[in-house]
């Protein structure tokens, strides 16, 4: 499990960005996959969740995901919801309520209003972090009483720049979209690269959070032990895990 330096100083956090360690699950799911939108076997899916839930201090029942799909919706969550919400951001001020992101090489983001005590979970991947899924979430936010100058955040593991070579329609997207995108591509080789932590921080910094931090794993290189839907595509598989990464205010 992964921790941040900035949110480790927050007590009233459960919190971690968890790797493809320490699970229950075969094959090209070893071990520690938390998704139940894979092929992988549902009794071996749901013990890594006990697993997880038990590492945060959590019930299983208090859990929550998302039906994630690249958008920039936001959700309040002020009670367990019946159905999985369809969706890729979520925030609350409850406690005991353990909002999870699933992700293979998008980004999970979490931000936390230190005075408010409220807490967002975000699944940031190039295409909701380009349609506003990072300022709605810090909206929401402010809706329910948070400043940003309250606000802190921490990026975690993704596909980093030095991994993540991209063609010229999505660098046209990007670019369609605000000219300063191009800062976010690096060009070498006659090949195009993009970073996407470096985008989701300008995101957060422009929306208002300037304390913030990145976690340095890159998820598809195979050294650090993540999922990743790049590195399983690569390797000619017809699936992939998930790595999971929770908050909860306790």
């Amino acid at each position: 499990m992964i921790k941040s330096y900035l949110l480790d100083n927050q007590s009233f956090l459960s919190y971690g960005f968890f790797n493809r360690a320490g699970g229950k699950s075969k094959g090209i799911y070893k071990s520690l996959n938390c998704g139940k939108g894979s092929n992988d076997n549902i009794k071996d899916i749901n013990s890594n969740l006990k697993i997880v839930s038990k590492k945060i201090g959590c019930s299983e029942k208090n859990l929550i995901s998302l039906n994630q799909v690249h958008s920039n919706k936001v959700y309040k969550i002020n009670t367990i919801p019946k159905i999985k919400l369809i969706g890729d951001a979520f925030v609350t001020n409850k406690s005991n309520i353990a909002l999870s992101i699933l992700s293979a090489d998008c980004a999970p983001v979490f931000i936390v209003d230190k005075k408010e005590k409220f807490i967002a979970a975000i699944h940031a991947g190039w295409k909701g972090a380009l349609k506003g899924i990072i300022k709605n979430t810090i909206n929401t936010l402010k809706k329910n009483g948070c400043l940003e100058k309250n606000m802190i955040a921490c990026v975690g593991p993704c596909i980093k720049k030095t991994s993540y070579e991209v063609q010229n329609d999505f660098l046209n997207r990007f670019k369609k979209k605000n000219k300063k995108n191009l800062n976010f591509f690096v060009f070498k080789k006659k090949k195009i690269y993009f970073d996407l932590s470096g985008f989701i921080k300008s995101q957060l910094n422009t929306n208002g959070i300037k304390k913030l931090n990145i976690i340095r794993k890159d998820t598809f290189n195979k050294r650090n032990n993540f999922f990743s839907s790049r590195r399983s595509k690569k390797n000619h598989h017809n699936d992939y895990g998930r790595n999971i990464s929770i908050i909860m205010i306790k």
